[in-house]
């Protein structure tokens, strides 16, 4: 298994596609309680030439987890990343949390970025008294006890009830984050607040939602592109707040639009 040290933890990842002259890379940061794993339904669906990494957000999957942790200090993590695998910019692809760490990472670091796609997300995602309950909550009564209204959340009522058994499989993947990781990354949530460095982008930037997200509802992520300059803004219809799991064709084909209006790709 890939395994890169970054910022003093190690950081797993996968990096796939070789790298081809002119050719898009693509880097991918997913949501909190899940891991590198959440984009498997998408990625068939975008181009084979492409050069695709994922990696497990510290305390995720199997990467370490470093404690008290900043959306600045994963976004650091990200650049790390990048740097330890001779990337010198990508297309950085975010989901929820992992849409914050690229605006974080845009603001910090802008030559690492050469375009955004924002899914299902915000500058600043919730209120401090959400996220306070949230975390006490899990730190009584563990992930499972919530876990059902977490799913509620992320998926639609049409695949709770037509897709059962992946819905189990997604369930599995939350409720065996470690308490501890998924509390940190709750503690960033409630911390972070990019309005005014997200304002100031100016990369290429497509901002993405499902038309039944619990998390980030259409009219959160909507105002996020309207402070970016030029930014694109598209519902994905049939979609919680995981359109890569839900609804990978459209969402593959919303990038790949993007991309080429973009030319960067």
């Amino acid at each position: 298994m890939p395994a890169a040290r970054v910022n003093g933890h190690v950081i797993h990842y996968r990096l796939e596609g070789r790298e081809q002259q002119g050719g898009p890379t693509l880097a991918f940061s997913n949501s909190l309680g899940t891991d590198l794993r959440v984009w498997d339904p998408l990625l068939p669906h975008l181009p084979s030439d492409w050069r695709l990494l994922r990696y497990d957000t510290a305390g995720h999957g199997l990467s370490e987890h470093p404690g008290a942790y900043s959306i600045q200090d994963h976004a650091a993590d990200l650049a790390g990343l990048l740097a330890e695998l001779e990337i010198d910019a990508a297309v950085i692809v975010g989901l929820s949390i992992g849409g914050q760490i690229a605006q974080a990472l845009a603001a910090a670091q802008p030559r690492r970025i050469e375009g955004l796609v924002l899914c299902d997300t915000a500058p600043r995602i919730g209120e401090a008294a959400m996220w306070k309950h949230r975390i006490d909550g899990v730190r009584e009564t563990g992930l499972a006890a919530m876990s059902e209204a977490v799913l509620e959340r992320w998926f639609t009522q049409k695949f709770r009830e037509e897709r059962p058994d992946e819905l189990a499989l997604w369930r599995a993947m939350l409720v065996r984050t470690p308490a501890e990781s998924y509390t940190a990354l709750c503690a960033a949530l409630r911390d972070a607040d990019l309005s005014a460095s997200t304002a100031r982008i100016a990369k290429p930037t497509l901002c993405l939602v499902g038309d039944e997200d619990g998390s980030t509802p259409p009219a959160l992520v909507r105002a996020m592109a309207e402070t970016i300059a030029g930014a694109r803004f598209e519902i994905i219809s049939g979609a919680g707040h995981l359109p890569c799991v839900e609804a990978p064709e459209q969402l593959a084909s919303l990038i790949v639009d993007f991309m080429k209006e973009a030319q960067l790709a």
